[in-house]
C-alpha cells in the first residue's frame, strides 16, 4: 500500500513558476514509476509527466515542451513537478500517481495504482 500526498499548489501570474511535490509512505518507492496527471474543469485527466523507477527515463506529455521538469528523490520518497512559463491552460488540479506494476512510464490513468489527493494550480491572465 503506497499513500501519496501533494504539496506546492496555489495562485501564480502567467509567466510564473511553482513547484509541486509528492511524498510517498510505503517502503518500496524505488520501485514504482511515478507520474503527474492533471485536471481541468469539465476536461478529463491528462498524462504530464512520468519517471522511472530510478530515475533514468522520463516522459512528458508533448505541451509540456520543456516548461516542466519532473524527478525524484528515492531517498526522500518523493517525486516533484518543476513548473515554468506557466500558462493560463495550465490551470487544473495536479495529481501525483504511483505503478508498481511496470518499469516502463505509462501515459495511461488506469495503469496507476496509487494516486494523491491532488494539489490545485491557478494561473491568472
Amino acid at each position: 500500500q503506497v499513500q501519496l500526498v501533494e504539496s506546492g499548489g496555489g495562485l501564480v501570474q502567467a509567466g510564473g513558476s511553482l513547484r509541486l511535490s509528492c511524498t510517498a509512505s510505503g517502503r518500496t518507492f524505488s520501485r514504482y514509476c511515478m507520474a503527474w496527471f492533471r485536471q481541468a474543469p469539465g476536461k478529463e485527466r491528462e498524462f504530464v509527466a512520468g519517471i522511472t523507477g530510478n530515475g533514468g527515463s522520463l516522459h512528458y506529455a508533448g505541451y509540456v515542451k520543456g516548461r516542466f521538469t519532473i524527478s525524484r528523490d528515492n531517498a526522500k520518497k518523493a517525486v516533484h513537478l518543476q513548473l515554468n512559463s506557466l500558462k493560463p491552460e495550465d490551470t487544473a488540479v495536479y495529481y501525483c500517481a504511483a505503478d508498481g506494476d511496470s518499469v516502463i512510464v505509462s501515459a495511461g490513468a488506469p495503469s496507476y495504482d496509487y494516486w494523491g489527493q491532488g494539489t490545485q494550480v491557478i494561473v491568472s491572465s
